[in-house]
């Protein structure tokens, strides 16, 4: 779940009218475009010393970024997928800002493709899926189009890995009627309503039109920078790994499509969990619940511990001194974790 921009400027224009963000806007650009574009030209060498690192120091690195799918069609949309593998299906949801590739960086998906069929979707408006804005994409209107993907490629009783914002569509999937789940494996998950500034920023940025003008407002260059400015912030305490800068598209996140779509969800996410709540106590399939204790994204307590306390039967695991990225710094943990759940045999 990559902040939308800086906390405390989260804060300073949460509270702002929709015509007073575009004013504030049009201002900072103004007023600190020089010190922005210094940052960033800073920030991009940081980025491009670090994709050079990884390129370096592992095998196959440059074919890691772009790691492209294919292409489900369900009405009327293209849905992009990510699918290695064989066996039973391992479905792996991703956050806001990110997308399928996001697993593909940090190396699950050619983790777990060694034993199991991985399937990583593009949400929509994430990476190659497109946002129609003839619907509103809430987590359940997602997770319907999710389970029309999985029908389409004869995923029967997919186990479901969500990441953050992905953890809600991952819960909705399971809850839709008629739908059969493995389990659910959920990553440094949202669960609960809180006040957040980033929600209360998100709510006129993801009006039509007024949020259209206030990303076109923001030339590229600024995007990238606050981008940069993100991921450091999401993988904290860890550094950004070099795998993840030489992998991940950047230009993709920072297009209109995508900064759209996390500005609509975040918009969202509090009425998503709010809806979801009331039906954990009913959910009778097996559920392991992961965060680090040192994630400044979603509090672990408030969020986490307390699923797995209105969650009967659910387990949950806390891994030290983690960030919000844990299938980067933890990987072999959410590995063993997803094992279990299949199943298969400890590594």
């Amino acid at each position: 779940m990559f902040p939308l921009i800086p906390t405390r400027k989260a804060r300073r224009l949460g509270r702002r009218s929709a015509a007073g963000l575009h004013r504030s806007v049009k201002a900072a650009l103004k007023a600190g475009q020089t010190a922005t574009e210094t940052a960033f030209r800073q920030a991009d060498t940081a980025a491009r010393a670090l994709a050079r690192s990884a390129q370096g120091a592992a095998p196959g690195s440059a074919s890691w970024r772009g790691a492209r799918g294919r292409f489900v069609l369900v009405d009327g949309l293209r849905v992009h997928v990510i699918v290695r593998g064989r066996g039973r299906p391992v479905v792996l949801i991703h956050g806001n800002g990110a997308m399928a590739e996001d697993f593909a960086a940090c190396g699950l998906i050619d983790r777990l493709a060694e034993r199991y069929r991985v399937i990583a979707i593009d949400r929509p408006g994430f990476g190659r899926t497109d946002r129609p804005r003839n619907r509103i994409w809430t987590a359940s209107a997602q997770a319907a189009l999710l389970n029309r993907v999985l029908e389409r490629l004869n995923a029967e009783r997919p186990l479901l890995v969500g990441h953050s914002w992905g953890t809600l569509v991952a819960l909705a999937m399971a809850f839709e009627p008629g739908r059969t789940a493995r389990g659910l494996v959920l990553l440094s998950g949202y669960y609960f309503p809180e006040q957040r500034a980033d929600v209360s920023l998100a709510g006129p940025l993801a009006l039509p039109g007024v949020g259209d003008a206030a990303r076109a407002l923001m030339p590229a260059p600024v995007n990238r920078a606050l981008a940069v400015q993100a991921f450091h912030r999401v993988f904290w305490p860890q550094p950004v790994p070099a795998r993840f800068a030489a992998a991940f598209p950047v230009e993709i996140a920072t297009g209109a499509t995508q900064l759209r779509a996390a500005t609509e969800d975040a918009a969202t996410m509090n009425a998503a969990a709010g809806w979801l709540q009331g039906g954990y106590h009913r959910l009778a399939l097996p559920v392991a619940i992961v965060t680090g204790s040192a994630d400044t994204i979603v509090n672990p307590a408030t969020q986490s511990m307390r699923l797995h306390q209105v969650l009967p039967g659910s387990t949950l695991k806390v891994l030290p001194g983690q960030g919000h990225m844990i299938h980067y710094g933890a990987r072999s943990a959410v590995e063993r974790l997803i094992d279990a759940m299949m199943g298969a045999p400890r590594r």
